[in-house]
Parts: structure tokens; C-alpha cells; sequence
């Protein structure tokens, strides 16, 4: 079920009036039998895989709990770390792997056993595979008690609005909330709306605008020349950016609409001054979880060879990254070529404060914008990995930038909507970003005027949104 599906939008409203008129000790049993029926709604025949996680899970963290013996919970932890990550392995990687060998094998006349595969990945499980192996990582390391409610852990593992597309929550943050319902917060079922709303805003008007223009140029790369390219490559970053955020804003404000308060995931990242300031703005839930469970463990075992430790770190944990992404040859370049930025910064980053201190660069508007339209341009040229159907189309992307320029591909109907949205996003941003929200039109202390906004956004979704049952960029992660 997509949020800006038209089940989702007769969904959720009838499942928050029927929230707020249960008991409180009914709540947990039935926010987990709505995520079911949503997740039935989204990929029914992998619902078995799902629960076959959360008991996995269970199961395990429970004996942790009651072992006394650290080598044998070391055992339990990384039993059910292999057994979740199984499921993974095979619908995101086996089948990639098997149809390679088998083409390397048919162009060479020999024989594979196995038949060319091809299976729809299921929905959500790079993110409730994150979400379980966190949790049993807290549990070994006594940072969380194990769940003893089945019920609890599995809809922490399958809540609806994080399942699909993160964010990747932490068992600190949601565990107690399940436990601690509050009656009807009027503040923060509004708050949940805005947010909603403006997800909805940051999606259909401005994302899938600006994805048709994208994808036009950019799965037609032999039909189009290098100055169109860049104009999508360049695009593209903020058709992410809206769409994922868009889609966080959407699954925080309906967690907040419930009473649950769930983990930020984008703090204005075309903002950043460096790389790394990028990704602790960037799809925060996942960098903070790749930064605990592998960035963490990994600096900590390499250690003693200093800054090379922290370099080899970086690149394994983007590596990583970058295959969690998808199981192509373009993604492991993404994420060599992120562990390569964020390496080089930690080489030059005494050299580069010392520089900015001796001439005051912090204070000097020009040097910042010029760093954060460097940030915004590597970032850019890394999406372009990220982005290409394969890594042949990636460098002929890079050698039409240089050597076939021309006449710019306009649809201009579509880049003129489109654009407009995201200037209004950005607008947002720098308000958020440099005024505190002072000139939010949403917490206007005018009510003609918080309501007029709202009226307007809403009208705008419906006038100039896309809908065209586009599912979300991450889903297919």
C-alpha cells in the first residue's frame, strides 16, 4: 500500500479513529494487525518471510536474555544475524549472482544448473532486516532488555509507516512508546498532519515532477546529449531528496498522528559545508546505524594503525552501504567513491581547520556557499553511479558531459512545476536552517494564516501533483 495510494488515504484515517477509541492495552495488538493488513496490502506473499524475522528474532534475543555464558550469546547474536540476513542475500544478491554466471556460462558453451531467476524483491526488507539486527546487537550488548511481548517486538519489527522505506528505527526509541500510550495529544496529531502533508507536497509535486523529466533523459542516455545530462544529473539528487524525505516526513507524521515519536531522517542536507557534515544530515537513520554497528566495531579493531584504521573503516562502511543498495557493480563505485570523499577529508582536515581559522573562512558567506556547492556537486556526481542502469552507462554519461554538448532537452511544463515546488523547498529549508522556522507558515501564530497555507498547499498537491501511482526511489532498495 503506498502512502499516496487512494487505499492508504482511506486507511489511515480509519485506523487513527478506531486508535483513539480502543483501550490503551489494545493498542499494541492493534497497530500490529494494521501493519499486517498493510503490508498485505503491499506484498502479501512475503508476509511468511516477515514474521518468519520477528520469530527469529524473538527466539533468539530470548535466549540471550536468559544466557549467562557471553560465547554462547555471541553464538545466539550471530546465528540470528545469518539467518535474517539469508532472506536478504537471496532475493537481493543469489539471483544477480546465479543469472551472471549462467550468461558467462551460455556465451562460453557451458552448462549451469540452475535456471535464469527472477524474483520481486520483498517490500521493506533491507529496512526490517536493519531494523532486527539492531535490535539483536542492543540486546548482546545490554544496551536494551529483551522483548518478552511477541506482540510488541514484532510490530516494532513491521509498524507500518517505517516498514517500506525506513526510517530504521531503534528499539530505545520505540520499545517503551509501545508501552506507554497517552491519550489524545491535539498538538501532536496536528504536528503529524503538517508533516504529512508537506511530505505529500515534497512527493507528487516536486519529486515526480521532477522524475519525469529525469527519466526521460536519463533512461534514454543514447538518445540525449551531455549538456541535457548534466541538467538531469543534477536534478536528480533533489528528485532523492524529495521523494525519500517526502516519504519520512509522511511515515513521521503518521507515527505522530498515533502518539509515537520516530527518529528524523534528513535535516537539511544541501546545507552541508562538507562531506561528512552531508551524510549526518543525509538519510540520518541509516548513516546512524551503518556508524554503529559497522563504522564503530570496525575503527575500534583497527585502531592501533591510526588514521589508515579510520580510512579503511570509512570505505568498508560505505562499501557496505553502497551493496546494500543493490547488488550492482554501479553501487559498489557509489559507495568507493563515498568512503574516498569522507577519507580525503580526514587526511586534510587539520590542514583544511587551521587554513579556515588562520583566515576566517567560518564567518565568510562566499567560502561557505562555495563548500556547499562543492558538497552538492560530488554528492551529484556520485548519484550518477547510483542513478545509471549499469557502469558502461555511467562512463558514457561522463564522456557525453565532455565531449557532446548542444541544445538542452526542456519540457518546460513539467520543469516549470516542478522547479517552482522545489524552490518552495528550499525556502522551507533555509527558513528551518538559518530562522529557526520563524517564518513557518504552518506554525503561524495567525490562524487565517496557518490555514490558508494549508489550503494552498493542498490545492497545489491536486492541481500540479503526479499521480500516477509512482512508488517511492527506496523501495526498490
Amino acid at each position: 500500500m503506498l502512502f499516496t495510494s487512494l487505499n492508504f488515504l482511506l486507511f489511515f484515517p480509519i485506523l487513527v479513529l478506531l486508535f483513539y477509541f480502543i483501550p490503551l492495552r489494545f493498542r499494541v495488538f492493534y497497530l500490529l494487525l494494521s501493519s499486517v493488513l498493510f503490508y498485505l496490502n503491499a506484498s502479501p506473499i512475503y508476509l511468511l518471510l516477515l514474521m518468519g524475522v520477528s520469530i527469529s528474532t524473538y527466539s533468539f534475543t530470548f535466549l540471550i536474555s536468559n544466557s549467562k555464558s557471553e560465547s554462547r550469546n555471541r553464538f545466539y547474536m550471530i546465528a540470528n544475524i545469518v539467518l535474517i540476513l539469508l532472506p536478504l542475500f537471496f532475493f537481493k544478491y543469489f539471483q544477480v549472482f546465479n543469472n551472471y554466471v549462467l550468461q558467462t556460462l551460455v556465451e562460453n558453451n557451458l552448462h549451469w544448473p540452475l535456471p535464469k531467476l527472477e524474483f520481486l524483491l520483498p517490500v521493506g526488507i533491507s529496512f526490517y532486516t536493519f531494523v532486527a539486527i539492531g535490535y539483536t546487537v542492543d540486546v548482546f550488548n545490554e544496551e536494551v532488555k529483551a522483548e518478552k511481548n511477541f506482540t510488541i517486538l514484532t510490530l516494532f519489527i513491521s509498524f507500518f509507516p517505517l516498514i517500506l522505506s525506513g526510517p530504521i528505527e531503534r528499539a530505545s526509541n520505540l520499545l517503551p512508546q509501545f508501552r506507554t500510550w497517552k491519550q489524545i495529544n491535539y498538538a501532536g496529531i496536528t504536528s503529524g498532519m503538517k508533516m504529512m502533508l508537506w511530505g505529500y507536497f515534497m512527493k507528487l509535486v516536486v519529486a515526480d515532477r521532477l522524475g519525469i523529466y529525469v527519466d526521460a533523459v536519463l533512461n534514454n542516455i543514447n538518445n540525449h546529449n551531455g549538456s541535457t545530462l548534466l541538467l538531469a544529473s543534477g536534478l536528480y539528487p533533489f528528485q532523492v531528496y524529495c521523494d525519500l524525505g517526502g516519504y519520512s516526513l509522511i511515515a513521521i507524521g503518521s507515527a505522530k498522528v498515533l502518539g509515537l515519536d520516530v527518529i528524523q531522517n534528513f535535516r537539511r542536507p544541501f546545507f552541508a559545508t562538507s562531506m561528512a557534515e552531508f551524510w549526518r544530515r543525509w538519510h540520518i537513520s541509516l548513516i546512524t546505524w551503518l556508524t554503529d554497528y559497522v563504522y564503530t566495531p570496525l575503527s575500534f579493531h583497527l585502531r592501533k594503525i591510526g588514521m589508515k584504521g579510520v580510512i579503511i573503516a570509512l570505505m568498508l562502511t560505505f562499501l557496505i552501504s553502497g551493496i546494500w543498495h543493490g547488488a550492482a557493480l554501479t553501487f559498489v563505485c557509489w559507495g568507493v567513491l563515498q568512503g574516498f570523499y569522507l577519507g580525503l577529508e580526514v587526511i586534510t582536515q587539520k590542514r583544511r581547520i587551521a587554513w579556515e581559522k588562520k583566515y576566517n573562512l567560518n564567518n565568510n558567506i562566499f567560502y561557505m556557499l562555495s563548500c556547499m556547492a562543492l558538497t552538492y556537486v560530488l554528492f551529484s556526481i556520485s548519484q550518477i553511479f547510483g542513478r545509471a542502469p549499469d557502469l558502461r552507462s555511467t562512463i558514457e554519461i561522463f564522456r557525453k558531459f565532455f565531449y557532446e554538448q548542444g541544445s538542452i532537452y526542456l519540457d518546460i511544463t513539467t520543469l516549470v512545476f516542478a522547479i517552482f515546488g522545489l524552490m518552495l523547498v528550499l525556502l522551507k529549508d533555509i527558513n528551518d536552517e538559518f530562522f529557526g522556522g520563524k517564518y513557518s507558515l504552518f506554525a503561524s501564530k495567525s490562524i487565517s494564516i496557518r490555514f490558508s497555507s494549508y489550503i494552498i498547499v493542498m490545492f497545489a498537491i491536486i492541481l500540479f501533483g503526479v499521480f500516477a501511482d509512482k512508488s517511492f526511489i527506496y523501495f526498490q532498495f
